[in-house]
């Protein structure tokens, strides 16, 4: 593994680790998400919390935890499976934050962030692959199942280079939700 390689896999752990559900919690004077509704550290919880602006801040800054390291991994020149590993990296510090006590949330908006790279009519597939099953049952995490497991086969079909690190990102949210 390269410096560079390394480097990167650190940079996108900590940049997962920026808990974005509590940071907006403190900001907007609402309970510690990790304690309070349904304890998960996410944008649906704060929604729960807190309302829709400070759910939207929580979503958009999850994105941006994997789209970040991702895109500027890919601009320096990282293969794909690495990109894999530090998108993986950024999820892992999402799900267990330096800062936060190693308490955080499930990653599905932080993989989706570090899916976006690959491409827009990915993550529009995603997307409506989440708004259909969330229509369709009224469970979200139900969407965010099927659409991550949905992932690899849509990244095949897109940009098939990029169908393993997907794969191995689909398998981490899958295992986060487990309960």
């Amino acid at each position: 593994m390269t410096p560079l390689t390394l480097l990167m896999i650190t940079v996108a752990y900590l940049f997962g680790s920026l808990s974005s559900a509590v940071v907006i919690s403190r900001l907007f004077g609402l309970p510690d998400p990790r304690t309070a509704g349904s304890k998960n550290p996410g944008a649906t919880n704060v929604y729960r919390l807190g309302g829709r602006i400070p759910a939207l801040l929580v979503l958009i800054m999850d994105i941006l935890k994997g789209t970040i390291p991702v895109y500027g991994s890919y601009f320096l020149g990282l293969n794909p499976i690495v990109l894999g590993v530090i998108a993986i990296a950024a999820c892992l510090g999402h799900i267990f934050p330096l800062y936060f006590g190693f308490k955080g949330g499930k990653a599905v908006a932080t993989a989706f962030g570090a899916m976006l790279p690959i491409g827009l009519d990915l993550a529009g597939l995603l997307v409506l692959s989440w708004v259909v099953v969330v229509f369709l049952t009224g469970y979200s995490s139900l969407g965010a199942l099927i659409a991550v497991s949905l992932a690899p086969l849509f990244t095949f079909l897109i940009k098939p280079l990029y169908t393993i690190p997907v794969a191995m990102l689909s398998l981490l949210i899958i295992l986060r939700h487990k309960d």
